[in-house]
This record gives C-alpha cells, structure tokens and sequence, in this order.
C-alpha cells in the first residue's frame, strides 16, 4: 500500500473533478506543485490536442489550480507544458478530454538542470553585468534572434570585431533560419570610425559577458512570475505552416478575420480563428535580388488592407472583397538601394486622398496622392550635421491627416502639416527614448512605445504636451503601443515575452506573461469583444497569439 501511495503522489492524476467551483465550466483542471514551494501561483499550463496547430494556456492561481473553460477545449488527446522559470514539468503529462466531463490534471514540477535555456532576453539583460548604457546595446541584439544565443558564444572580442560588421549586413528581418543580406547601407547611419568605435565598444562588451573566458561569472536571475490580475487570462497560440513565417504584424478586421503582415516572406497571410486554419496571399517581386518582407499592416475606412513592402520599395494595397493586389512604387530618384518602405499609413486618407509611408533609406516620408498616383517627398533631417544618425520608423495621421513621425534614432516626435508642409519637432521628455511605434486616438492623441525609454509615452497634439509612464519592469523595451475602448494602453515587450496593460487614471499596470519567447512587435485590440481581445504575433515563433483577459 506505501508503495502504491508513493507511486500515485509522483503521477499524473486524470479523474473527474469534483467538489470545485464552477466544476462544469472547466473541461480540465487541477493544481500545480513543487516541492520547493508546494501549491505555486503564475505557472503557465498550455494544451495543445494531437494532430492541433491550436494551443490554449492558463495561469495557476494563488492556491495553485488552473483550469482550462471547456469552450477552449474539444474532445481529444491533449499534451500538456509549462513555463515557470527555475522549473520543468515531472515528467511528460497527457490527458484525454471527453465532451461534458471535466477531468483532473495535477501536475508536479521539479528545479531544472538548464536555467539558462528557460531565461527571457530580459532576464539575459538583468543577469549580465554592466552599466545600462552597456546593456542597452543588447537591445540591437533581439530584433533577429535571442540573448542566450550571444551569452552561450565563444567569441573573443577580436571574433566578434569579424562578426559584428557581417551581421550588420543583415536586414532587420532576417533570422538565424532565414538571413538576407542588405543591398546598400542606410544613408543616416554611423560611418567610418564612428562606426568602427561602436562596434569595438560592442565587442569588448559582449566578449566580457559570454563563454569566451569560461563559464559565466555572474548568477542568472528570473522575472517574478505572474500574480493576481495577471493570472486570469487565457492564451491561444495558432501555429502557423513553416518556421519561417514572421507574423510582424496582426489585425482583426470587423469580420473577425485575422490578417498578418509576412516580415520575411512575400506573403498576406490570412487565419481563420475559429478553425486555424491559413491562407497565404503571395505578392510578385518588383526588385528581384533585393530582400523580401513585409512589415506594416493598417486598414482604410473602407476596409482595405495597407502594407509596406520594405526593400522591394513599394507600398501595397489588398482589397479583402476582390482579394487583389494594387502598387505603387517609389519614384526612380528616391528608389535607391537602400530604400525601405515600412509603415503605410492609410487611416485619414478619406479626408483628402493621400497615404502617408516613410522610407528608412534616407530616414524620409512619402505621401501618396490617390487620385494621380504621384509620390511626393519629405526629408525632416536633410539639414541634419553629418554622421548624426535618424531613422524615421512610424507615421501616423491624426484626424485631418497631418502627419506625425517617430524618429527611433533619437528622442524626437515629428509633425508635418497637411497644407503647409512644415516640419515641426517635439522631444520627449525621457531622453534617448527611442519612440518607436503608435496610434493616434480619438482626441487625436499620439499613444507610442519609448523603445530605450522602457516607457508607454502620449503625446497630446492639441496642448502639444507628452505624458509618459514607466514600464513596471526593467527592460520591457515596448515597442507598440495601442488604446482600447475604455481608454486602457496596451504594449509588448521583444525582451520580457509579457503584455502589458496600463490604466492611464490610476498608473496601474497588469503584466501577461506568454507561453513561450514570443518577440513582440506590433500590438492590436480588438474592440468587439467584452472583455476586449488582444492579438499579436509571435515574431520568432511561427505563431499568431490572442490574449483573453478575464477581466
């Protein structure tokens, strides 16, 4: 009997649930432990059924139980994972669902041997020694693939002299399973020496903190995992066909289909969230030889989708209805080699016919005229002294379709004037922020991501004033930021995999913590639902994420 008693305490138990609130709504539940810390509250439980590209994920509570609601889960054979940073799961737990029986899954943890391969780039960035201006470098790391990667290297800072220019080679979407080569430099970048010093800075840095002297010489530490408000969410993660797939960026139009934006790929992709299933759009190549990829994914009042089709220097339009394609190129003298055209701006067009893009070629804007199809030209830096760096990154149009601009090399918010064409410049007031990407609300109010500032920023357009709000957690780095209906600001982080959601009355911010590495980029609500719904992409992931919070 002992030995049966002891057998059954270190399994899985599968049995009916019983004697728990709410019994009938949950299709599977149970409570997660360790014998470090007996019932643990913020471990994430993913279900992923046999033969499914659909995983759904709880959080544990403050006893421990999690439970999955049985509208989440069909009938079928489910794996089961977690992520609590310092543990693994005991063993590898499966469970079979049954329609209209709940079923109980507790499941044990145990200290893991690899903390390292559980680690966020965030806690990379906590755990490595160094000044913040030197950590802050390993923010350029994260766009293409993960800190554990650089950690885990042998290089010596000579090596890394070698391997630095070669990656700078690389545009910014490509990954280790998928690099493409830049065809020309940038024009508003670092040169020369200028350039050579911050990669020797970077070298000396890297070198310090990776294998190339042996193990590591300073502790790894963990994020606190999720409590409270945090916990009562439910994830779903819809995997998408081929590892290569960047979903940069994801909408929701109003018939509840989902949309993505291919960051590597010459591709619309197309999810169908009730079943996963996709459907790619392929988009023909204007500049064969040059990189491929597609990065901002905005709709018109009418609908249509928007993207920048980055190098191939082209801004594209798909009409949902007719699913056709529509371009217009950049006129020949700014369609240089290192044009880049990212963000397509179509939101006010209605207002006088005119489309808003930039081109981080030569840190320009564009503006489309829709009736003549002609292109016109705006460069805010041209004046600027040389070698001093800009990159226009976002335009957003505010109601009358001026245009603002984030300029990511620097701490500036950009405006020109629909009618006059006058630039005027706003620093922020945290400096070196970073401002990255946005939306204007109603008030026509700029919402942005202080990418280096580690803040959620607002920048008023009508009292030209800027209200900013400091991320909870160090490193959070957000880069978009969106408003939902109820006035609440929601962002990612590409370092920390969490969500974050801040109440502008209170200064309150709930943190989400994903499954999995995600590399969040841009950030989308939809409004619709009640509670509302947040969507993203898993960038590095293959994978497209909607957040439920049941609150």
């Amino acid at each position: 009997m002992r030995l049966f008693m002891m057998a059954v305490a270190a399994a899985l138990f599968v049995l009916p649930l019983q004697g728990r609130p709410a019994a009938a709504q949950i299709a599977l539940g149970g409570q997660v432990t360790s014998a470090e810390e007996g019932p643990m509250e913020g471990v994430l439980v993913s279900a992923k059924r046999a033969d499914s590209t659909i995983s759904i994920t709880v959080v544990s509570d403050a006893s421990g139980h999690y439970g999955f609601p049985a509208a989440k889960l069909e009938p079928g054979h489910y794996a089961l994972k977690v992520r609590a940073a310092g543990y693994d799961l005991d063993g590898a737990p499966a469970v079979d669902v049954a329609a209209g029986e709940a079923r109980t899954a507790d499941l044990k943890l145990r200290k893991t041997e690899d903390l390292a391969a559980q680690l966020s780039n965030a806690e990379w960035i906590a755990s490595v020694p160094g000044t913040d201006q030197q950590k802050s470098m390993l923010l350029n790391c994260i766009g293409c693939h993960t800190l554990e990667r650089v950690a885990r290297s042998p290089y010596t800072a000579d090596d890394f002299m070698q391997v630095l220019p070669r990656m700078q080679g690389y545009v910014n979407q490509s990954m280790p399973g998928a690099p493409q080569l830049r065809r020309a430099e940038r024009l508003m970048e670092e040169r020369g020496d200028q350039r050579v010093q911050v990669h020797r800075n970077l070298a000396d840095y890297l070198a310090s903190i990776n294998q190339s002297r042996g193990s590591w010489s300073y502790a790894l530490k963990t994020l606190p995992r999720p409590k409270g408000r945090a916990t009562r969410v439910v994830i779903t993660e819809y995997d998408l066909p081929r590892p290569i797939i960047q979903p940069h960026d994801v909408i929701v139009t109003a018939d509840g289909t989902v949309w993505y934006s291919s960051f590597g790929l010459q591709d619309l992709g197309r999810l169908d969230p009730k079943t996963g299933k996709v459907t790619e759009y392929p988009i023909p190549l204007m500049k064969p030889g040059f990189p491929t990829g597609l990065l901002g994914l905005r709709t018109d009042r009418d609908g249509n989708l928007w993207l920048g089709n980055m190098y191939q220097a082209r801004i594209v339009k798909f009409d949902p209805k007719t699913e056709t394609f529509r371009f217009w190129s950049l006129p020949s003298e700014n369609d240089i080699d290192a044009a880049q055209v990212n963000m397509v701006s179509p939101q006010s067009s209605h207002v006088d016919g005119k489309v808003w893009t930039q081109n981080n070629g030569f840190a320009g804007i564009h503006r489309l005229d829709l009736a003549s199809g002609k292109i016109e030209t705006f460069e805010p830096f041209r004046s600027a002294p040389k070698g001093e760096p800009h990159n226009i990154y976002d335009v957003i149009p505010d109601s009358k379709n001026n245009v603002y601009f984030t300029d990511f090399r620097q701490r500036h918010i950009g405006r020109i004037d629909a009618t006059s064409g006058a630039v005027t410049l706003y620093p922020t007031p945290t400096g070196a922020s970073a401002p990255r990407r946005g939306m204007m609300d109603a008030q026509d109010r700029l919402w942005f991501g202080e990418y280096r500032g580690n803040r959620i920023a607002m920048f008023d357009t009508k009292a030209e004033s800027f209200k900013e709000w400091q991320a909870p957690t160090a490193w959070s780095a957000p880069y978009d930021v969106t408003v939902d209906r109820n006035g609440e600001a929601w962002a990612g982080s590409m370092a920390t995999d969490r969500v974050l959601r801040l109440n502008p009355q209170t200064g309150a911010f709930v943190e989400y913590l994903l499954p999995r590495e995600t590399n969040i980029r841009r950030v989308f609500v939809d409004n619709s639902t009640t509670p509302v719904t947040f969507w993203t992409g898993s960038n590095h992931g293959a994978a497209v994420v909607k957040l439920e919070p049941l609150d």
